[in-house]
């Protein structure tokens, strides 16, 4: 996968709230594209403007799927690349929702899912999947884009967080495989060694984003704690879990373990080539990165450390695709999708396997199309299959919560991280924020 894609790139769009989408600026639009007479499939993929010949097969796999539905229904539909799709500053698809002219089919994250679902924008895709298909999707994947029986988004793709290890840094310090860590302690131990000249060792993000939030959720989960708890959805920021989570981001730059900086512009790939970083936490997106940039680097990858006395535990990020209930033609859109992105006939299986298995190295969302992919393909690659056999299965499917309690976590973590402020303080302080926020909230269910 190109730099310009990058899930870390696409993933930091929570402060799109600050362009004006809220549920209120959604709810208030009028109907969504209603004069346009081709239905319009805004993404970062397609018609990609690149060179790059990955990003060019990931937008001719878009388009493949556009030229068949085209060629078969009369409702034709076109493909509108979004450059900078989720930066914060680009204000592009807050704009369209809140002036009536918003796409009809739109890819989203879990994290913008309530954004969208509160303010009545999304179609429910479930009358128009038969139930084996329901079933085909693997629970955590489909949970963060329902609300109860209603299904507003079709993932296509999971993607795990891991950490990365650049061999030659490894080698260097005489480390090996017998060496990776497998508790927090040993991993700050191992940061702190591996951290010095223009090397970093390990590497936390440290950019305040939705992305930096859905690297932090897993160090919570690991401990038994939750931002919500997703039984009573009532705020459990407090726990020793979540206290010890922000501590750990917080020691990582105290003891020199972790940069305060990012590395290399953010790039993995620049930053294990150039000797920038030993380790860093990043995601399945990666592999691909590393395969088209720096084919014939040695790096590994381990599941991220966990703390004494608790599980092993990653998040499950990912793109959904969704559709707008006040674009031109709802039925059509949502036909459309879920013919691609949710039928159990062989081309929609198939179009999953060609997305995962060849053009983009991630853990499918569906069981037929994880069939279908085997160990061909991509996953010939035993750096996949260690992702997909032995770090997803722990995984938790990312948080969708509404802006207000992604800042208040945000606020909190930037603090302790980087401003070495107490950990306990700023847990309540972000407790009491998310509590004000649930007193009032009329809306999905926090996963």
């Amino acid at each position: 996968m190109a730099e310009g894609l990058s899930r870390r790139r696409l993933l930091q769009a929570g402060t799109l709230a600050a362009a004006g989408l809220g549920a209120g600026a959604l709810a208030g639009c009028a109907p969504s594209g209603a004069s346009r007479t081709t239905l319009q499939l805004w993404s970062a993929y397609a018609p990609a403007p690149q060179q790059d010949p990955n990003i060019v097969a990931q937008s001719d796999w878009f388009l493949d799927r556009l030229a068949a539905w085209n060629a078969a229904n009369d409702r034709q539909i076109e493909a509108v690349y979004i450059p900078n799709y989720a930066d914060p500053t680009n204000t592009r698809i807050a704009t369209a929702f809140a002036s009536g002219t918003g796409p009809d089919i739109f890819l989203i994250s879990p994290g913008d899912f309530l954004r969208y679902y509160n303010g009545g924008a999304l179609v429910d895709l479930a009358p128009y999947m038969t139930q084996e298909a329901i079933d085909d999707y693997f629970p955590q994947a489909l949970a963060t884009r329902r609300d109860g029986d209603g299904i507003y988004g079709l993932p296509m793709e999971q993607e795990p967080l891991a950490v990365f290890y650049n061999i030659p840094a490894f080698e260097e310090a005489g480390l090996s495989e017998g060496d990776i860590p497998t508790t927090w302690e040993d991993l700050l131990e191992l940061g702190r060694r591996l951290t010095g000249g223009q090397q970093a060792g390990m590497v936390f993000e440290t950019t305040p984003g939705y992305y930096q939030n859905f690297t932090f959720y897993p160090w919570i989960w690991q401990g038994g704690g939750d931002v919500i708890d997703a039984e009573t959805q009532v705020p459990d920021f407090t726990s020793d879990a979540a206290v010890a989570a922000l501590e750990l981001f917080g020691e990582g730059v105290r003891s020199g373990a972790s940069p305060r900086t990012l590395p290399a512009n953010g790039d993995v790939v620049g930053a294990f080539t150039n000797g920038y970083a030993a380790m860093w936490q990043s995601g399945i997106w990666q592999v691909e990165a590393m395969r088209q940039n720096a084919p014939d680097h040695p790096y590994g990858v381990f599941p991220l450390p966990a703390p004494a006395g608790g599980e092993p535990t990653t998040v499950l990020g990912g793109w959904a695709w969704c559709v707008n209930s006040k674009g031109s033609d709802p039925e059509a859109a949502a036909r459309f999708t879920v013919e691609v992105m949710g039928s159990m006939s062989a081309e929609s299986i198939n179009a999953g396997a060609d997305w995962n298995g060849r053009f983009k190295g991630n853990i499918p969302a569906r069981q037929s199309v994880l069939d279908a992919i085997g160990d061909d393909d991509i996953f010939a690659d035993p750096i996949l299959q260690k992702f997909r056999d032995e770090i997803y299965p722990t995984g938790r499917g990312e948080p969708r919560y509404p802006p207000v309690i992604y800042k208040a976590v945000s606020n909190a973590l930037q603090a302790v991280q980087l401003a070495g402020a107490d950990a306990a303080q700023q847990a309540e302080q972000a407790q009491r924020a998310i509590e004000s926020y649930l007193e009032t909230y009329d809306g999905g269910d926090l996963l």
